[in-house]
C-alpha cells in the first residue's frame, strides 16, 4: 500500500514538474515554486484526523463560514463519497455587518456561494497568505454588486475579508493545495450570517435580508441533507441548487443569472429530504416566535465581530456581532491557549465613532509593530492574481489541467449517485409568504445517499504536551516531509 501511494505521489508530482518546466525560467513563477510559506506540510494533528475520519489527503474540501458564531469551517471527502466536518477554525476577524456585500468600500464580508480555483490562491499575500473569495459571483453582478480583492487571509485584520490568524490560513492553504494535487479544479465557499438553525432565524426575523438569507438556506439545506456539494446556477437573479434535465428535454438547462429560469428537476429523493427538513424546521421556528424569542437588533453601528477565544486575548477586546459571552467567561477563555499568534495591531470590534470612514480599501493597510526582541517577518506587497500576472498556481493549473474560473462548479469526485426519478419544478421570481406552521417534534435531517520564518502549526493541545507519535500514512499521500516544498516535490529542479 505504502509502495502503491509512493509511486502514484510519484507521477503527481513528475507531470506538475512538467507543466513548471513549460513556463520556462521566469524568476517570479520559479520563486513561487520554492516559496516557503505556501508549501508548508499539512501539519501531523491534522494527518491523524484523516486517517481516524476515513479521508485522503488528496481529496476533495469544502468551506462554511459563519459570521454570527465567527468560525470557518473545513470539510473533507471521505472515502464513501460524502463529506465530513474535519475542522472548525475559530475567525479572528470579520467586518461589517449581518448581510451580504453590496458595494465598493461598505466594509462588507461577502455571503452566498463561490467556488475557489488554483489561480484564487495568493501565496506572496501580504498578509501571510490568502485566497480570494471569487466575490463577485453572477448572483452579484446580476444586482450590481461592486467589490474587490474580497480575501480570506492572516494578519488578523479586516476590512470586508475574513481574517484568521497566521498559523490558522496556513493550515487551510496546505488543505486546498493538497486537494488541487488530487484533481479538485476547484472548491466551494459557502458563506452564511449564521448557522441557519430554527432559532436564529427566529432572531433576526425582522431583518431586511431575511429573503435573501432564505434564498441561500435552500443551498445550505441542500447540504445537511445530502453531504454533497450542492451545484449552483442563477436564473431570474436568485439562486438555484442541485438543477437537472427535465425529462422531456433534449440539452442541459442553460442557465443566466439575468434571464428568465429555463426548464429544470432537482431529483425526487433530494427534493423530498430538503422540504421534510424545512417543513419541520419552520414549525419549529414558529413556535418559537410564539414564545416570544426576542428579535436581535439591526443597525447596531458595530463593525463586524472576533470569536470570543481572540476577544479575550485584546486589550478592551469584545466580540462585535459575533456571539460571544460575559466577562467572566472570556476572563477563563484568557487563560487557555490561543489558536495562533495574535498581532499587536489587531483591531476589534467597536463603535462607529472609532471606525474609520467607509469607503476605504477593502484590505487593510498594516500598521507598524511595537519593537520587540525579533525582527517582524517580511511581508510582500500584496496584489491578488490577475488576468495578467495571475501567480504560479494559476499558470500551474493551466498547464496541467487544473485552472477554473471562480463561477465554475467544482468537479465532483466522488461515485455517480444511482439516478433518481427527476420533479421539475416551476421556477418562481418570489417565494411564497410563510404558512403558520403546527407545533411539531423537530425530527434529525433525512440523509440522501450518495522563504520567511514559518508560524508554528495550530495545535488542538496544551503547550506543555508531550510530542505525539507519527501519524499513520494517509492514504493517496507522499511521504511527509520537512518542507513539503516545490523543492522536495521536483528534486530535479534547480
Amino acid at each position: 500500500m505504502i509502495y502503491r501511494s509512493l509511486v502514484r505521489a510519484l507521477i503527481t508530482s513528475a507531470a506538475l514538474a512538467a507543466g513548471v518546466l513549460l513556463t520556462g525560467c521566469n524568476s517570479d513563477e520559479i520563486s513561487l515554486a520554492t516559496n516557503a510559506k505556501a508549501n508548508q506540510p499539512v501539519p501531523p494533528k491534522l494527518l491523524s484526523d484523516m486517517v481516524a475520519k476515513d479521508m485522503d489527503l488528496n481529496s476533495p474540501i469544502l468551506v462554511r463560514l459563519f459570521k454570527q458564531e465567527a468560525e470557518l469551517e473545513v470539510w473533507k471527502q471521505d472515502r464513501s463519497g460524502r463529506f465530513a466536518l474535519l475542522k472548525t477554525y475559530p475567525i479572528c476577524r470579520w467586518s461589517g455587518d449581518l448581510g451580504p456585500k453590496v458595494r465598493e468600500g461598505d466594509r462588507q464580508a461577502p455571503e452566498g456561494f463561490y467556488n475557489i480555483s488554483p489561480a484564487q490562491m495568493n501565496p506572496q499575500s501580504a498578509y501571510y497568505l490568502s485566497f480570494n473569495t471569487g466575490y463577485p459571483n453572477a448572483f452579484d453582478r446580476s444586482l450590481g454588486r461592486t467589490g474587490s480583492q474580497l480575501m480570506v487571509h492572516g494578519d488578523c485584520s479586516s476590512r470586508g475579508c475574513y481574517a484568521m490568524t497566521d498559523e490558522q490560513i496556513a493550515e487551510i492553504y496546505s488543505l486546498g493545495r493538497e486537494s488541487f494535487f488530487g484533481g479538485q479544479r476547484a472548491f466551494q465557499l459557502q458563506a452564511f450570517p449564521f448557522k441557519m438553525t430554527p432559532i436564529n432565524m427566529a432572531k433576526h426575523r425582522n431583518n431586511p435580508n431575511m429573503p435573501f438569507w432564505k434564498m441561500i438556506k435552500e443551498g445550505y439545506d441542500h447540504f445537511e441533507v445530502t453531504r454533497q456539494e450542492p451545484k449552483v446556477d442563477f436564473c431570474e437573479k436568485k439562486y438555484v441548487f442541485d438543477a437537472a434535465k427535465a425529462p422531456n428535454a433534449t440539452r442541459e438547462p442553460v442557465f443566466d443569472a439575468s434571464a428568465k429560469c429555463p426548464a429544470y428537476v432537482i431529483p425526487d429523493e433530494v427534493a423530498d429530504a430538503v422540504r421534510e427538513k424545512q417543513q419541520a424546521e419552520n414549525a419549529e421556528t414558529a413556535k418559537l416566535i410564539a414564545r416570544g424569542t426576542p428579535v436581535a437588533r439591526t443597525n447596531t453601528g458595530i463593525d463586524g465581530g472576533m470569536n470570543k477565544v481572540f476577544a479575550a486575548r485584546v486589550p478592551d477586546g469584545n466580540t462585535g456581532l459575533s456571539e460571544g459571552g460575559d466577562g467572566q467567561s472570556l476572563s477563563l477563555l484568557a487563560l487557555s491557549r490561543a489558536p495562533g499568534t495574535i498581532p499587536s495591531h489587531v483591531n476589534p470590534p467597536r463603535a462607529p465613532s472609532d471606525n474609520l470612514l467607509l469607503g476605504a480599501p477593502e484590505e487593510p493597510k498594516l500598521v507598524a509593530a511595537p519593537a520587540a526582541p525579533a525582527p517582524a517577518p517580511t511581508r510582500v506587497a500584496n496584489a491578488a492574481p490577475t488576468a495578467q500576472n495571475d501567480g504560479f498556481f494559476s499558470s500551474l493549473a493551466r498547464k496541467v489541467g487544473l485552472g477554473g474560473s471562480a463561477d465554475a462548479t467544482t468537479a465532483s469526485t466522488q461515485p455517480a449517485a444511482p439516478p433518481a426519478k427527476p420533479k421539475v419544478i416551476e421556477a418562481k421570481r418570489s417565494e411564497p409568504p410563510p404558512r403558520p406552521a403546527a407545533a411539531v417534534s423537530k425530527p434529525e435531517p433525512k440523509q440522501v445517499a450518495s522563504r520567511p520564518p514559518l508560524k508554528p502549526s495550530v495545535s488542538d493541545t496544551p503547550a506543555a504536551a508531550t510530542p505525539a507519535a507519527a501519524p499513520a500514512q494517509v492514504a493517496g499521500s507522499a511521504p511527509i516531509v520537512s518542507s513539503n516544498s516545490f523543492d522536495s516535490r521536483f528534486g530535479a529542479m534547480k
